[in-house]
């Protein structure tokens, strides 16, 4: 089985293998960079560092996809760095060419310790699992049931319009839940507006809050980057011809069943 550095060698990349550190990049109590990595903001992302972490030519970049499997989002060349008033650094970063095809497609496997930054020796092989035939980008919608995404998953749906999203969406009214991960407590909100749960979802994107005055508590006590804690789901799905009443009715209903309001956040 052939391994990644191996691989991107082969295919023309310009990789320092003698002098590469591999950046096993994980969810990091904020935001899980595989999430950055659909918004397009992966290199802004990793420039940002709390250590000196590159000092090396070359970094290969791989996201935490779960039980050791990782996806491969590039290879940059470390330009230069500069340190910060917090003690943090800013590195500038080039993405290496001729792998513009295979960032988000290949898929390797490895066993992470607790180090996310280790320099490539000949033992660590990357094996590949698959390479896709594209990118790895935001799923199609999964179906009402099915619907659990992160704060940052839900700005780069909207903004980017993905229209699987978008038609299931903006075509129903309904009830959806907003879940603060760092509490368990409950937000039950409705959508009864032209379009739907779409438009509601799409202000929360923009804000976290939505117009919500406890919301907006919430993130006015924690910081904006309290945004990154809540998670969106839908409990009930209404056609467009329902009544703003009945809409009103159900989610009155499971502020009930949840106890939102005694417990949670409405």
């Amino acid at each position: 089985m052939i391994g990644l550095v191996n691989f991107l060698k082969a295919s023309g990349v310009g990789i320092n293998a003698d002098d590469l550190k591999i950046h096993l990049a994980c969810f990091n109590q904020r935001e899980h960079p595989i999430d950055v990595y659909y918004a397009g903001n992966f290199k802004e992302w990793q420039e940002w560092q709390n250590n000196r972490n590159f000092r090396c030519d070359h970094v290969l970049s791989l996201i935490d996809l779960g039980y050791g499997n990782w996806l491969f989002v590039g290879v940059y060349k470390i330009l230069k760095y500069k340190s910060l008033a917090d003690g943090s650094f800013k590195y500038s970063t080039k993405l290496l060419t001729k792998q513009e095809d295979l960032i988000g497609r290949i898929i390797v496997h490895h066993k992470r310790t607790r180090n996310s930054y280790i320099w490539h020796t000949p033992k660590i092989i990357l094996p590949i699992m698959e390479i896709r035939g594209e990118k790895m980008t935001v799923g199609e919608f999964p179906g009402y049931n099915s619907v659990v995404i992160s704060h940052s998953t839900l700005k780069t749906i909207t903004e980017q319009k993905i229209s699987s999203w978008h038609g299931a969406l903006a075509n129903i009214k309904g009830i959806y839940l907003i879940t603060d991960t760092s509490t368990g407590k409950h937000y039950v909100g409705k959508a009864s507006g032209n379009s739907g749960i779409w438009q509601r979802w799409c202000s929360y994107a923009k804000n976290g809050h939505g117009g919500n005055k406890e919301l907006k508590n919430i993130l006015k006590k924690n910081g904006e980057e309290h945004i990154g804690k809540f998670q969106y789901s839908i409990l009930e799905i209404a056609d467009t011809h329902a009544s703003d009443l009945d809409i009103l009715a159900r989610e009155s209903y499971w502020m009930n069943a949840l106890k939102s309001r005694e417990l949670g956040m409405n």
